[in-house]
């Protein structure tokens, strides 16, 4: 048996769970139980506003949708998972409306850490934050029809698991819904955490590298990024290089590629929209006009990026000019990395404000 479908013959070697807005705890026999108009005690304990379908659900009471989503007041920050391990998450669903995805912050803490493993604006870290909902079909990142955000990232933690949302906006969120399919099952001692961090330069310094990852410490491997990317000439922008200095690197990069769109795996400008399991450029390839907005993803799946000590990772940003030669830009671009280390992590940069991090 070598098929991907042939782990549906195995027997099963854990326990399946979902935390939504139905049962926050993902608890055996824990979904459906909201009365219309009645708190939850378990909605109030994981810190999340209480019963929501309301006029909806009156007529026909418990067990008909009472409770299918959360939202957060303004400034407000909710928990969406609180979970013992051993555990592994599998697959996380959420959606929201589009022009809320850089007004919400997503959290996540490993092993009762006091500092996020993954720390990045909700849109960002589900490749979906050009401003226009783009679609995207990836092994790792779904952007489905509307709006639909999902992630199938494997995120194993042994003792705890706590994922949270923080609303920067000084409005009441829209809904909020979401699901979080995880199983408890043993976790291999070896087995490395998922982390995630973003960053923005608007505009980048001139004559300068955009860096997609630094200050990595530890043992692991580089999952991949989304980048959003706002040209601010007219022309192509994507003669830029991959710089990868793993380890000992210093000055000069292990791994240093030949352009844009040939490390997200494309060729010659792109010329069309793309995506691929391993990568792509779902918005905006082949615009060449100053203010167009562009996605791009890749993810090392079958091409493994392995650091033993430290990671940093830069693209560059090269346009053309007059005579056939290079131009640096000053584009406005912003990255999200992936990667899977051992714990303790190094600290994750800092966000920009809720002003700074706004698509206009």
């Amino acid at each position: 048996m070598n098929n991907m479908l042939d782990s549906f013959l195995r027997p099963p070697t854990g326990y399946s769970f979902c935390a939504d807005a139905e049962n926050v705890y993902g608890l055996p026999g824990g979904g459906g139980r909201a009365v219309p108009g009645e708190p939850q005690e378990e909605v109030a304990r994981i810190g999340q506003n209480q019963n929501t379908a309301l006029p909806a659900s009156e007529e026909l009471g418990r067990g008909w949708k009472v409770r299918p989503y959360t939202y957060l007041e303004p400034k407000q920050e909710i928990t969406l998972f609180d979970v013992d391990g051993p555990a592994c998450i599998h697959h996380f669903w959420l959606t929201v409306d589009g022009r809320w995805l850089r007004e919400l912050i997503l959290k996540v803490y490993w092993d009762n850490e006091e500092t996020p493993s993954i720390l990045a604006p909700l849109g960002d870290f589900f490749c979906n934050a050009a401003g226009y909902t783009a679609t995207l079909q990836s092994l790792a990142f779904c952007v489905n029809p509307t709006n639909a955000l999902n992630c199938y990232l494997p995120m194993p933690f042994r003792k705890h698991a706590r994922i949270t949302i923080e609303n920067l906006a000084p409005q009441r969120s829209p809904s909020l819904y979401y699901c979080i399919n995880f199983t408890r099952e043993p976790i291999p001692e070896d087995a490395l955490y998922l982390h995630a961090s973003f960053r923005r330069q608007n505009p980048l310094p001139l004559g300068t590298d955009f860096t997609i990852l630094d200050g990595v410490k530890g043992a692991g491997r580089f999952a991949g990024c989304y980048l959003t990317w706002q040209s601010n000439n007219n022309g192509w922008w994507g003669e830029g290089e991959i710089k990868m200095y793993i380890d000992d690197d210093r000055e000069f990069p292990t791994i240093c590629g030949t352009g844009t769109e040939d490390y997200f795996c494309g060729a010659w400008n792109f010329q069309k929209e793309f995506c691929s399991p391993y990568s792509g450029c779902p918005l905006g390839a082949h615009n060449e006009t100053a203010g167009a907005r562009h996605s791009l993803y890749r993810f090392h799946i079958n091409d493994p990026v392995f650091f033993h000590t430290a990671l940093k990772v830069d693209i560059q940003a090269i346009g053309w000019r007059s005579g056939g030669r290079y131009l640096p830009l000053q584009d406005d671009i912003s990255a999200t990395a992936y990667w899977y280390q051992t714990l303790p992590h190094a600290p994750l940069p800092s966000l920009p404000d809720r002003n700074g991090l706004e698509v206009i």
